[in-house]
């Protein structure tokens, strides 16, 4: 059973929307949690036209660690608490009265996040003496240790799953990796590289440019019916390849080809971070299904029964934001290695995470980047073991900070490899010997 807290409050002039989940009304010694993927249900399309979709609990929900660990670890563990919250301003069914406030970027979002933590423990007291932790995925990689530097209360420690970190890292990943997983040819590889002298994410001349883009070719979606697949493809992939996005779920969300989640060659650069309309001159995210969390959010009952804003008040207030197309977003706070080496040299746990199929922020550019950091390698390369089979790798250094892969996931892990996710999370959780809070910040 779950027990929820839910509302909007104002931060900073604007209305941000909060839900909160808890496995049963004992759980405020337990842990806290912000959260974007892995959440506590999975949709299943409406059996008829113009009913509801309806929603499954996920059996793999990160909420569940409570009683895995309960039950099976020790009884010191009360597990996770998880809070969503829609940020920044615009995103979700957070809103603003005020169109400036939908011209942000990292460092407005983070302190209007700070204060929103402040306020939330302010309301909620009964959870100040959690142990906090710091996590999100993708663009969160820029989120967490921006977040993290300025300690909220019961700080610990933090998460980052394939994050953007840094520009030359992350962006001069894309080339060697699609030629580690024989995407491309040796022939194209060699002669990107010539063409490009490894700058692949800021090319110089026109002939290098146009040498990526021959990397850069679109590919179908697969687990698409609407999506032909053809055979030079097929050849050119590896198997793990053609089953990213494969599901037992109700509803398969993602379909994504490579599990890239953002067009290749598109790291965050300072400056205005753009939307999907922009780049791709589309409305809708490729090889993704929304309209079903769409039209269940969009539903009146639903919003009131979460305290959020109408639909038809918010269009009257011309204060809806569809596909983010009015937010005007800007990466302002540089690379993110600075605030790595400064929060573990301090002594706060950091562990790096990267799915090994994800082409959106591939895992050679975060290994590389936890490397220049220059620490002591303190526990060499190794697999971890999930039901007798390696399900990735992982490599630790001093001052607890770890790097850790997943085999076969594509972008935002709990999406391809729930039940791995679900281990992994409790097992740094055991390790730790805590009570812990996540926090998870839905991407720009």
């Amino acid at each position: 059973m779950y027990n929820d807290l839910h509302g909007t409050f104002t931060v900073s002039m604007f209305h941000v929307i909060f839900y909160m989940t808890m496995m049963n009304a004992e759980m405020n010694a337990g842990g806290t949690l912000f959260f974007s993927v892995g959440g506590p249900f999975n949709f299943e399309e409406a059996k008829t036209e113009g009913s509801m979709p309806y929603l499954h609990i996920n059996p793999y929900s990160w909420s569940k660690v409570m009683i895995d660990l309960f039950i099976l670890i020790s009884p010191i563990f009360r597990g996770s608490n998880i809070i969503y919250l829609d940020s920044p301003v615009g995103v979700g069914l957070s809103y603003s009265k005020n169109q400036s406030d939908y011209v942000t970027g990292d460092l407005q979002t983070v302190a209007n996040t700070h204060a929103f933590l402040l306020k939330w423990f302010e309301l909620y007291p009964k959870f100040l003496s959690n142990m906090l932790f710091i996590a999100g995925e993708s663009y969160a990689g820029i989120y967490v240790p921006t977040l993290s530097y300025e300690p909220v209360l019961n700080f610990k420690g933090y998460l980052v799953g394939n994050g953007f970190t840094n520009v030359e890292f992350d962006g001069n990943s894309f080339v060697p990796f699609a030629y580690g997983m024989d995407l491309i040819s040796d022939y194209l590889y060699e002669e990107v590289t010539n063409e490009c002298m490894g700058n692949f994410y800021n090319p110089h001349n026109d002939t290098c440019e146009t040498k990526l883009e021959k990397v850069d070719e679109v590919k179908p979606c697969y687990h698409d019916p609407d999506a032909a697949e053809t055979k030079d493809v097929k050849i050119r992939l590896l198997s793990s390849f053609w089953k990213l996005g494969e599901t037992d779920k109700p509803l398969a969300v993602l379909k994504r080809m490579f599990g890239r989640a953002w067009p290749f060659r598109a790291p965050v650069r300072d400056g205005i971070v753009l939307t999907w309309p922009e780049l791709l001159n589309r409305q809708s995210v490729p090889c993704t299904n929304d309209e079903v969390a769409t039209a269940w959010l969009n539903d009146g009952a639903v919003r009131k029964a979460i305290h959020a804003e109408g639909v038809s008040t918010l269009k009257l207030l011309s204060l809806q934001v569809p596909q983010n197309d009015k937010i005007f977003y800007h990466h302002d706070d540089g690379s993110m290695i600075k605030y790595h080496k400064n929060l573990t040299s301090r002594g706060y746990w950091a562990l790096i995470f990267n799915e090994d199929d994800d082409m959106c922020v591939p895992f050679t550019g975060s290994e590389a980047w936890t490397r220049s950091i220059g620490y002591k390698i303190v526990d060499e390369w190794r697999p971890w073991i999930y039901n007798g089979q390696v399900a990735g790798y992982l490599q630790g250094y001093e001052n607890n900070l770890t790097f850790l892969t997943i085999k076969g996931a594509g972008h935002t892990l709990p999406d391809y490899k729930p039940q791995e996710a679900l281990y992994f999370y409790t097992g740094f959780l055991a390790e730790k010997s805590i009570w812990a809070c996540f926090i998870f910040f839905i991407q720009v």
